[in-house]
């Protein structure tokens, strides 16, 4: 009976637990859900990486002032380019997001949020 017990309690808490995961999942907020709301600008800006569309200047304005890289997260000519990325960004009045669950529509690790009366822009 006590085990029967546990076994139910147990089958409870996971359901549970993934009704509100699911809940979570669904009602993503902030700057790095899906579609990319606030139209960020990945720091520093790749070489591989061709600019967006709907680019905002801010984003333009980085790449400018510090030009793609090639070089890979952690090696040594990265980090200078991202320390000047993110003062640029800054400069400008964009936010800096350090991105911890990278994902394919999100790989980078930092991304500068241009003002929102610059998302509209181009």
């Amino acid at each position: 009976m006590l085990s029967v017990l546990k076994i139910g309690v147990i089958f409870i808490c996971i359901f549970g637990l993934s009704f509100f995961s699911s809940i979570t999942l669904a009602s993503c907020t902030g700057c790095l859900c899906p579609g990319d709301p606030c139209n960020l600008c990945p720091l520093p800006a790749m070489q591989d990486d061709s600019p967006k569309l709907n680019e905002p200047e801010l984003c333009g304005k980085i790449r400018e002032k510090v030009p793609p890289t090639s070089a890979q997260p952690g090696s040594n000519e990265y980090f200078p380019n991202l320390d000047m990325s993110i003062m640029v960004c800054v400069n400008e009045g964009g936010d800096v997001i350090r991105n911890k669950q990278r994902n394919s529509e999100f790989p980078s690790r930092f991304y500068c949020k241009p003002p929102t009366s610059d998302t509209m822009s181009k």
